[in-house]
């Protein structure tokens, strides 16, 4: 009886072996690689009640790549930082675009002052798939691409608004260069920023996908990027997805760029 007994338990201890290997994991990992002509400082914000990443906030400098792991179902957003600094007098870290309040490089759980491009994740999500999407809702600083590698699923592709919109930005939405002796636009604010109503900003009266619609600010932002959020409700043609737990990479500036 106690030889059958141990055969039953190595039985058991076999199957439960085989179990945990063929349980789904999570090997997704972030490369974030700076192709600007300047530094950048890469903000991160993991969503409420989610397990945070190790850094929220870095340098990278021209060409630099940083690979970051996230935990099993993380969701937040990545953004970057531009023409920062750090004050002689007081030690305290800001930026003139993309900046997260805190003082400091890390952003330790705050997100960035408008305007900022955003990538946003969640990975593992409804039907084991990966959602993503780049968005200038929020307005835009800085050229961001997202492409996936070794994904599946017919929506598992690139995105990203690899263009400079700064350039382009129209007078009424521009983020000048505050730097001493600098010129140019720096970031580009989205028209709710910059109006702050209603119709802007899809709220009150036009707070739903049938009444906000795409203004003609907007309409200029998704000609320009079109895989790119552009307002609130612009879904259809803004967010991807991938199943098999796929690598990412985040480029900024995919098209050097320099100040």
């Amino acid at each position: 009886m106690a030889q059958f007994s141990s055969s039953i338990f190595y039985l058991l201890t076999i199957c439960l072996h085989l179990q945990l290997l063929l349980l789904p994991g999570n090997a997704t990992t972030f490369t974030i690689t700076n192709k600007c002509g300047y530094t950048v400082w890469p903000g991160i914000l993991s969503n409420a009640g989610v397990a945070p990443l190790p850094t929220t906030g870095f340098a990278l400098q021209k060409g630099q790549t940083k690979s970051i792991t996230p935990p099993s179902g993380w969701a937040g957003r990545f953004w970057g930082r531009a023409f920062c600094a750090t004050d002689s007098k007081t030690g305290k870290f800001t930026c003139q675009t993309g900046d997260c309040g805190s003082g400091k490089i890390e952003c330790s759980g705050a997100g960035a002052t408008p305007p900022a491009t955003l990538a946003e994740f969640t990975l593992n999500g409804a039907g084991g798939m990966d959602f993503y999407d780049v968005s200038l809702v929020d307005g835009y600083n800085l050229a961001m691409l997202v492409a996936p590698r070794g994904g599946s699923g017919p929506n598992c592709s690139f995105t990203g608004c690899v263009g400079d919109l700064n350039g382009a930005c129209p007078s009424e939405l521009r983020v000048m260069n505050q730097d001493s002796g600098g010129s140019g636009a720096v970031a580009c604010k989205s028209a709710c920023e910059a109006f702050n109503t209603p119709e802007y900003c899809c709220s009150g009266s036009y707070g739903s996908p049938d009444t906000c619609k795409p203004s003609s600010y907007s309409a200029a932002f998704k000609k320009a990027c079109p895989r790119a959020y552009s307002y609130a409700y612009d879904d259809k043609s803004s967010t991807f997805t991938c199943g098999g737990s796929p690598d990412y990479t985040i480029t900024f500036c995919p098209s050097p760029t320099t100040r």
